[in-house]
């Protein structure tokens, strides 16, 4: 696959509890564990990080196989979940759910179309067989 565009960023201090910063310098921030994991908060952290850019992408995606298609919606929104806990092999793994909020369809055409951006958002075909991904659909 050759990359249209690569995105670069960099971590530095103790990981969890540190710095992020990309080449650009627009994004450039603190990290800090969450409370839940036993740290300070304060800070965002990568799942955060994570969450944003998924809903982010899953949108663009909806948005564009809409297009493709010629539905239209009104209103409409993505929020991503991303949990993280122990993966049982002594190591860490994640769960998403998307809740996907459309305004103007009907119920059957709004999970479809949720499905089919399911399908070709980079972020689902990153995660896809290996993080858990539950699709959440409401329409207005």
């Amino acid at each position: 696959m050759p990359a249209i565009y690569t995105a670069v960023a960099t971590a530095t201090g103790e990981g969890r509890a540190g710095h992020a910063r990309t080449d650009d310098g627009l994004l450039d921030l603190d990290l800090a564990l969450p409370r839940e994991m036993g740290g300070p908060g304060g800070a965002t952290n990568p799942e955060q990080l994570f969450a944003a850019g998924y809903a982010a992408c899953f949108h663009s995606a909806l948005k564009s196989v809409a297009r493709e298609r010629g539905s239209t919606f009104t209103d409409s929104a993505v929020t991503a979940e991303v949990g993280i806990g122990p993966n049982g092999a002594g190591g860490f793994g994640l769960e998403v759910t998307l809740h996907v909020e459309l305004g103007g369809l009907e119920q059957a055409a709004a999970e479809e179309l949720v499905e089919a951006a399911h399908r070709v958002c980079p972020y689902s075909n990153a995660t896809r067989g290996n993080v858990e991904v539950t699709l959440e659909t409401v329409t207005a």
